[in-house]
């Protein structure tokens, strides 16, 4: 949180930042030095100086995006490590980091809204869309807070803040108010953004909408029962962001994540990567995190350690020790090669130069991957996940495919593919799950229908997907269709903390259930390097899934609510804030603030 380093994050916010870019919005003029309450005095300026909030803020927060989102949810498997077990504490580095980047967004957009807002030299139009795009970032902040930590405070004005000097003493205020926040920022942003962005790729009024949908959906059930009107809400902002024809699902669902469509019509907010400027913040280095030694010719992936959990290789429905490659090779469903790398898959989007990534090649043939790894006792080559199955997604190829997609080379742990945070298809999965959840909110789980609205919406995602449409539609329906539809896109896990508010059983139960552990490198090796040699796949006798391991004490991570008296997950605030303001220690009290008197914009 470091509350400490507002003044000098409100400073930063408005330093500048020298930004170049194939892509429009994110072209900046490089500005030495200027003074920043005259700076945002035309168009030019106030789209230039807000074109970083998509980046640089957001830095930090990327690494802690994927092992709360998806190590906790059980969706990927790093080895050892806290996330698996939750044994997380609030002096683990990627809380700090999470923590601090959020409340750096927070502080940016405040600091740049407010100057935009004062300035008389830009036309309304250019005001309205940055000014709109600061309040969004800002929600979309504050969004991740209030579901990974709880109760959080609430920051509405950094330069108020820093002359009153109460940063020191700031207190916590309850998830209800939060999310009313949350709502009210969001309102004022859906009222100035324009239904076209000034440049493409900006966030717009759809993208407004579609989060507030998200926002009414986590809402609904924060008291600890259903509220029928926050849902209906939901369904209501999810209707209108869909209703926007410049916006909709890409035909082809790997498509949605390639460096030539970094703008595309499917994403409404994304994280915007520029690795052409030598600003190590506003580049993404998360190909580095995922990709195998080798993926990269610049020598900066080392991901062959991890890789796609069993349990989520088995909601796809893929059992490597029990089937043959038949089962996954001809799997219907297009979202599971574009998820994750299984033997005998060839992506015609990586390595384009060499004809194609294969993936068995790749592991056993040192000449097409020089890097290949070699085992010290055999050795022979090999390179497999402990999992069998590394991710797709965040990944952009060699620099081949880098230059194809933007125009330029990646640099080293540096390259330019955009991270979607919200997609057209999650809010469709929004109104569909609202709809089912109001035809049975006093038992949401058990909840089914057959409105034609929530099953246009699930089918249109699955149908893009090359599935089976559903004639009727129930939670269970729903909440499968979010885990494949979103899979390693940092999501997983606050789906998991919408549901505890209410149903916190439901979800410790799904989490114990789950197969969280390996399989093995050494045991998969000897399967993948027969199928790769003789096109025969021979699992030997005892290779099995580690049942060993225990399922983590996922209650671990809850605390209690103290209007509800029920358990809802939440990480632990971080150590080093806690020392420097215990009112805001995960046990402290929060306030109620009604948001609606105190703030305005």
């Amino acid at each position: 949180m470091k509350f400490m380093n507002i003044k000098t994050i409100a400073l930063v916010a408005v330093a500048g930042f020298g930004l170049t870019s194939c892509e429009d919005f994110l072209n900046k003029p490089t500005i030495d030095n200027y003074n920043a309450n005259n700076y945002y005095s035309s168009d030019v300026e106030c789209l230039s100086g807000t074109s970083y909030l998509y980046s640089s803020p957001w830095s930090d927060f990327t690494r802690p995006c994927i092992k709360v989102g998806e190590i906790l949810s059980g969706n990927y498997y790093p080895g050892t490590n806290p996330y698996l077990d939750f044994t997380v504490n609030g002096s683990d580095p990627d809380i700090g980091s999470m923590s601090n980047s959020l409340w750096s967004v927070i502080a940016h957009c405040n600091t740049v809204y407010n100057y935009i807002k004062e300035s008389d030299g830009p036309s309304q139009a250019a005001k309205n869309q940055t000014m709109g795009e600061c309040l969004t970032w800002k929600a979309v902040a504050y969004f991740f807070l209030v579901r990974a930590f709880g109760e959080v405070p609430i920051i509405h004005d950094n330069s108020e803040e820093l002359s009153s000097g109460s940063y020191s003493t700031v207190v916590k205020v309850k998830k209800a108010d939060i999310y009313e926040y949350i709502i009210m920022t969001l309102e004022k942003a859906i009222e100035i953004l324009p239904e076209t962005p000034m440049q493409a790729g900006r966030i717009d009024k759809a993208g407004a909408e579609g989060l507030l949908a998200k926002v009414y959906l986590t809402k609904a059930g924060v008291t600890g029962t259903i509220n029928t009107e926050d849902l209906t809400k939901a369904a209501e902002y999810a209707r209108l962001c869909l209703a926007h024809t410049n916006h909709g699902l890409m035909e082809k669902y790997s498509d949605v994540f390639r460096l030539a469509n970094n703008v595309n019509p499917e994403c409404l907010i994304s994280w915007r990567w520029n690795s052409n400027n030598n600003q190590w913040t506003d580049q993404s280095f998360m190909q580095s995190d995922y990709a195998p030694k080798g993926f990269s010719e610049n020598g900066d992936t080392w991901g062959q350690w991890a890789g796609m959990s069993t349990d989520l290789q088995e909601a796809f429905g893929i059992k490597v020790l029990e089937q043959v490659p038949d089962v996954w090779l001809n799997n219907r469903d297009s979202r599971l090669k574009a998820t994750m790398m299984l033997p005998g898959y060839v992506y015609e989007y990586f390595w384009t130069d060499k004809g194609g990534f294969d993936v068995l090649k790749f592991i056993y043939d040192d000449q097409y991957n020089p890097s290949v790894e070699i085992d010290g006792d055999t050795k022979k080559p090999w390179l497999v996940s402990p999992t069998g199955a590394w991710p797709v997604k965040h990944l952009f190829g060699d620099n081949a495919d880098h230059t194809a997609g933007v125009g330029y080379p990646a640099g080293r742990m540096a390259n330019s593919l955009a991270t979607p945070l919200l997609r057209i298809s999650d809010v469709m999965l929004i109104l569909a799950e609202a709809k089912v959840i109001l035809s049975n909110p006093n038992s949401p789980q058990a909840a089914s229908t057959t409105d034609t609205e929530a099953l246009d919406a699930i089918n249109a995602v699955r149908e893009r997907a090359g599935i089976n449409p559903l004639t009727s539609v129930s939670f269970d329906d729903i909440w499968k269709e979010r885990r494949l539809e979103l899979a390693f896109e940092g999501d997983r896990w606050y789906d998991f903390v919408r549901v505890s508010y209410y149903n916190p059983d439901f979800c410790v139960a799904d989490l114990k259930a789950q197969k969280r552990n390996c399989i093995g490198n050494g045991a998969l090796n000897k399967i993948y390097e027969n199928y790769y040699k003789t096109g025969d796949w021979v699992v030997p006798e005892g290779t099995e899934y580690d049942n060993k391991t225990p399922a983590p004490v996922v209650e671990a991570l809850m605390s209690e609510d103290a209007d509800s008296h029920k358990k809802y997950f939440a990480l632990p605030m971080t150590a080093r804030d806690v020392v420097f303001n215990p009112n805001i220690a995960s046990g402290a009290e929060a306030q109620h603030v009604d948001v609606r008197s105190t703030y305005s914009y």
